[in-house]
């Protein structure tokens, strides 16, 4: 028995919608019912909030394009000024009726003049008689334009006297939206994120033709097994799951499992699902690489130093530099002759670490440090003879606007400035490579 039923639509059309949205059938069903008719005016305007990959976005477009209603979709983010937004509305409202001819930009700079150009589009449309919606997607980006432009879009069916709902599609809850001066609340609805069920039953319906519908509901199943508890993005697990499925089939493939031998199959994606762990939501490498690392059965640890945050192109004296500030920030000063001096003398060991230094020094943070120290450490891990020039005070101040190292206090004249260095052991690591 089909979940969606209304009078004002095909029985057929509903039932190839509900087809395409699988598990929101009670949201499509709820903004149905606020719809109506064509011909009813519907709410003026309606704000639906929800995590990123709820269905949001894919809900609302595919609604309004099978069941044909006459809309506009347009995302904030493009269209970051209101100039912008208000003008891309008015091109679709006037390229909705496909007899005619695409419309040409019309310039409009203020919602004044907005509203009255928005009412001759709909005359010269033929749309005044049937609900016209205007999804904005991303809406939180409404609250960076001029203060009037969300009060506005909340009462436009009253400002045009027409039959319009403004749709709002965004990430955050209503209460972080509303203005400080009084506006009208819209209608909220909210999309709950998926469950693992619900998961299951989406990845599942991209089987491919060449496998049975049973065997790549077992890989999704133990696909979610692996992600689930780290990813629950529906975009990034089905991502994962078109990358790793021919892994998956080479047992059967070669002929040394068929499609029920569940134990092989997973004893043979295991260490490839635990090395895809480590490029979670990352896109440390494309599809293409991360295909050739599998074929060439590359180790986990091939993996380190591709992400951004492990790897970043340096100049040569660069990375020296940001070396020795590590070095000057975890490193007691006490530390420095016995460590960069090649003739440091005999240093008793059994008063050589107090107390407070037996404490790891990287669970304590870094330590700023001078910059004559800095250059002295410096000076002794390169191998040459190195000038203070101002190509090397240079590079120090790059580095400080790229945020490896940062500035401690005041720049004074008399002891000079001092610095902190931000980065992780694994990042110098890698760059000492």
């Amino acid at each position: 028995m089909p979940n969606l039923e209304h009078p004002a639509y095909p029985a057929a059309a509903l039932l190839h919608l509900e087809s395409l949205v699988p598990c929101r059938e009670s949201q499509v069903s709820l903004l149905l019912s606020i719809f109506g008719e064509r011909q009813q005016f519907s709410f003026p305007s309606i704000f639906i909030y929800g995590h990123t990959s709820s269905g949001k976005t894919y809900v609302m477009q595919t609604l309004l394009n099978t069941l044909q209603l006459p809309h506009v979709f347009v995302n904030c983010v493009e269209c970051f000024t209101s100039r912008l937004l208000l003008e891309e509305i008015l091109i679709q409202v006037q390229n909705c009726s496909s007899e005619t001819e695409p419309a040409s930009p019309v310039p409009c700079d203020t919602f004044n003049d907005f509203v009255r150009l928005f009412k001759q589009a709909l005359v010269s449309r033929e749309l005044q008689d049937q609900t016209l919606y205007i999804v904005l997607d991303r809406a939180e980006q409404l609250r960076e334009m001029e203060a009037n432009i969300l009060p506005a879009f909340l009462r436009l069916q009253e400002l045009t006297d027409s039959n319009v709902t403004v749709v709002l599609l965004s990430e955050i809850v209503w209460e972080l939206f509303r203005p400080n001066v009084g506006c009208f609340d819209p209608l909220t609805l909210y999309f709950p994120d998926y469950s693992i069920g619900h998961l299951q039953k989406i990845l599942s319906q991209n089987h491919p033709p060449e496998y049975t519908a049973d065997f790549y509901a077992a890989y999704i199943n133990i696909l979610l097994g692996v992600f689930y508890m780290v990813c629950r993005d529906l975009k990034e697990l089905r991502h994962l799951a078109a990358l790793n499925f021919s892994k998956y089939c080479e047992p059967v493939i070669r002929g040394e499992a068929n499609e029920r031998d569940t134990r092989k199959l997973w004893k043979n994606i295991e260490p490839h699902l635990k090395k895809a762990m480590q490029t979670v939501y990352l896109r440390e490498i494309s599809s293409s690489q991360w295909e050739r690392l599998q074929h060439d059965d590359g180790e986990p640890g091939q993996l380190k130093g591709l992400s951004a945050h492990t790897h970043v192109e340096l100049p040569y004296y660069s990375k020296f530099l940001l070396i020795a500030a590590y070095l000057a920030s975890y490193n007691p000063v006490r530390t420095d002759k016995r460590f960069f001096l090649k003739h440091h003398g005999k240093i008793k060991k059994t008063n050589f670490m107090k107390k407070h230094e037996k404490t790891s020094n990287h669970l304590l943070g870094p330590k700023p440090f001078p910059l004559d120290r800095l250059l002295a450490i410096l000076y002794s891990i390169v191998d040459k003879r190195v000038a203070p020039t101002a190509n090397i005070f240079s590079q120090i101040t790059s580095l400080v606007t790229l945020q490896l190292l940062s500035m401690v206090g005041q720049n004074d004249q008399l002891e000079g400035p001092r610095y902190k260095c931000t980065v992780s052991l694994d990042f110098i690591r890698a760059v000492a490579r």
